[in-house]
């Protein structure tokens, strides 16, 4: 799980809670099935306004010695062509199992990332 960060019409950013997947600098999440007070979702219309956004994965445990995050600045396209999506459905389902019994319609979002920041812990042990 990560959150994607997106710039609302205000300069406001729009934090969600996506699931993704990786192909080297891309990144890609899916709009799914699961429920949604609307598909005219507020993610896809920032991103069709302004394409700038953050992806920030991170895992935390209560032993701070294997904390982690990774983020990664870039732009996003929306894809909704079947062509465009196969690939990176492909991807998905191969990380969620939840994908490979429902596939995601679509549309998707593919990140193309431009900058990576991180963090680690040192895990001494």
């Amino acid at each position: 799980m990560a959150r994607l960060a997106t710039i609302g019409p205000a300069g406001r950013a729009h934090l969600v809670p996506v699931t993704f997947a990786l192909d080297g600098d891309r990144i890609y999440t899916a709009v799914d099935a699961k429920p949604k007070t609307t598909r005219s979702l507020r993610r896809l219309a920032n991103i069709a306004a302004d394409p700038r956004v953050t992806v920030l994965a991170d895992h935390y445990e209560d032993d701070w010695d294997r904390l982690w995050w990774a983020r990664a600045d870039g732009l996003a396209a929306i894809l909704g062509a079947p062509a465009d999506m196969a690939g990176p459905l492909e991807l998905l389902a191969a990380r969620y199992p939840q994908y490979r019994a429902n596939p995601p319609a679509g549309p998707l979002i593919k990140i193309q990332a431009e900058r990576w920041t991180g963090w680690a812990a040192v895990f001494s042990g």
